[in-house]
């Protein structure tokens, strides 16, 4: 087997600035520079693919602070991935030529739309044989935060019930919330509701069909032990939850469209007409054991990738239109490398 070798100069996606958004500001640079040599328990990776996620672009269009002090510009975007081993540290413990997948915990200078990255050890993983580059490179942030946002705080036959099934975070939590053997019902738009389904919902809420959610909730009763909100919206939909989350439960805000969300959700007391629930702002941890379980359930069938699109490396700034439109029916995707790679399984890199 061929084990890529470093060139002195790289194909990387670039941006300094993310003025009227950042994907307006990303070009194409055909000699951006290489990534360091690794040291420690660094890992220099040859990617493969990588899949976008919201934070790749919110994160960076916080501020001038956040992108200069922060991630250090030009930056390539980019933070999930899969890809081959091309060198690293002493303390690493991988081999060149390894399929591996996994995530940064932020947007990075080095980001994942680049021909190679660098990473710690401690935040990859192998490919289990069997799970594609393109399954194993769309696991990291949404994987993990939908993984967490229910680890250890269910158990078999609560009833969770998660604001938005079809999106990034929505399809993983579905299906991780069912092998935990709870009830799960979820809210979508009509074009949705047969995918929810079939990714294993018990129940589907149609909001563009019945327009008042939280009055649907209420009509159920207080039946939830478990709430993950990944939009934010109905805005009053954390200060009504008492109707329909049962005395213990936790509201768990995974994501939302604006920051003032969670302002407003903290900061207005139940006295007040505030939430009477416990409510919790969900926080990403970048944990090596969660990475491998995820791989595990994929290569055991019980979690089943979605992709809403692919497209290839030339085609980068056409994905972050995409995910941005917010209408993505599962994960976007971009092909960084042409090869076999991006569609093989981990025995046809290892025994070509």
């Amino acid at each position: 087997m061929d084990v890529p070798t470093l060139p002195s100069a790289m194909k990387a996606w670039l941006y300094s600035s993310t003025s009227a958004g950042l994907e307006k500001n990303m070009y194409l640079d055909s000699s951006a520079r290489v990534p360091p040599a690794p040291c420690g328990d660094e890992v220099l990776v040859q990617v493969l693919s990588s899949a976008l996620n919201p934070a790749d672009f919110k994160v960076p269009e916080m501020g001038p602070h956040a992108r200069h002090l922060v991630i250090g510009m030009p930056a390539s975007p980019g933070m999930d991935f899969c890809g081959r081993v091309v060198t690293s540290g002493p303390g690493a413990g991988f081999k060149p030529g390894q399929l591996v997948y996994g995530c940064h915990s932020m947007p990075m200078k080095f980001g994942a739309l680049a021909e190679y990255l660098f990473i710690s050890a401690k935040l990859i993983a192998p490919v289990p044989e069997g799970v594609s580059v393109d399954d194993a490179a769309s696991l990291g942030i949404a994987g993990q935060s939908a993984y967490q946002a229910l680890d250890g705080y269910v158990k078999e036959g609560d009833k969770v019930f998660v604001n938005g099934g079809s999106g990034g975070c929505g399809i993983f939590a579905i299906q991780i919330a069912k092998h935990m053997g709870c009830f799960v019902a979820v809210t979508c738009s009509t074009k949705n509701v047969e995918l929810c389904y079939r990714l294993g919902a018990d129940e589907v809420i149609d909001y563009t069909a019945v327009g008042d959610v939280v009055g649907a909730l209420k009509k159920k009763g207080i039946i939830y032990d478990h709430i993950l909100d990944h939009v934010g919206l109905p805005s009053d939909l954390y200060f009504q939850c008492h109707h329909f989350l049962r005395p213990g439960g936790v509201f768990v805000q995974v994501g939302a469209s604006a920051l003032t969300t969670f302002i407003s959700r903290v900061a207005w007391p139940s006295f007040l007409g505030g939430g009477k629930r416990k409510y919790v702002i969900f926080f990403f941890k970048n944990t090596q054991n969660h990475t491998v379980k995820l791989g595990e359930l994929v290569q055991q069938g019980v979690l089943k990738l979605q992709f809403d699109s692919k497209y290839e490396f030339a085609d980068a700034v056409k994905a972050f239109e995409r995910l941005r439109s917010g209408r993505a029916r599962g994960k976007v995707l971009v092909h960084v490398a042409n090869s076999q790679g991006t569609s093989a399984v981990v025995n046809d890199f290892l025994f070509q």
